[in-house]
Formats: structure tokens, C-alpha cells, sequence
């Protein structure tokens, strides 16, 4: 099970990785449609890692184990507002 460390560090590299196909195509070295393909999945990890540290921290701050907390599916965090 991951932890919030584990879990910071995961969206630490995908923004990096979000950084980076930006400069790629920039430079030319990929096209606009794999740049956004990447880009939809990796905004799709992103808010499934913020949603589970949210989950993680919601369920300390009432008494339950943050172990408890599960990746939900993109399409029921994708419509989160919060």
C-alpha cells in the first residue's frame, strides 16, 4: 500500500512528465495528437493521486485508516469538484 509520501512523489513525476511533453512538442519532437493522447492520461493519474491523498486525509481526520482509501475510477474523479 502506498503512503502519502509514495503518492506525492508519483504526481512530483507526472507533472514533471507533464513538463516535459510540453517542451517535446515545443522542440518539434512530438506531434500535438500524441502530446495530448500522453497529456489525457496523464491528467487522468493526476486526479486519481490528488483524489486518493484527499480520500487519505478525510479518512484521518474522522478516525478511519487512510489504508482503507482506494484509486477510484477517472470517470467518478474526473467529475470531482472540490
Amino acid at each position: 500500500m502506498a503512503d502519502d509520501s509514495d503518492i506525492r512523489a508519483h504526481i512530483s513525476e507526472l507533472v514533471d512528465e507533464e513538463k516535459e511533453l510540453r517542451a517535446k512538442l515545443s522542440s518539434g519532437e512530438i506531434s500535438r495528437d500524441e502530446e495530448q493522447a500522453r497529456l489525457l492520461r496523464v491528467e487522468a493519474e493526476l486526479d486519481q493521486a490528488w483524489d486518493l491523498l484527499r480520500q487519505r486525509d478525510a479518512r484521518r481526520e474522522f478516525g478511519d485508516d487512510p489504508n482503507a482509501a482506494r484509486v477510484r475510477p477517472q470517470d467518478v474523479v474526473e467529475n470531482y469538484e472540490g
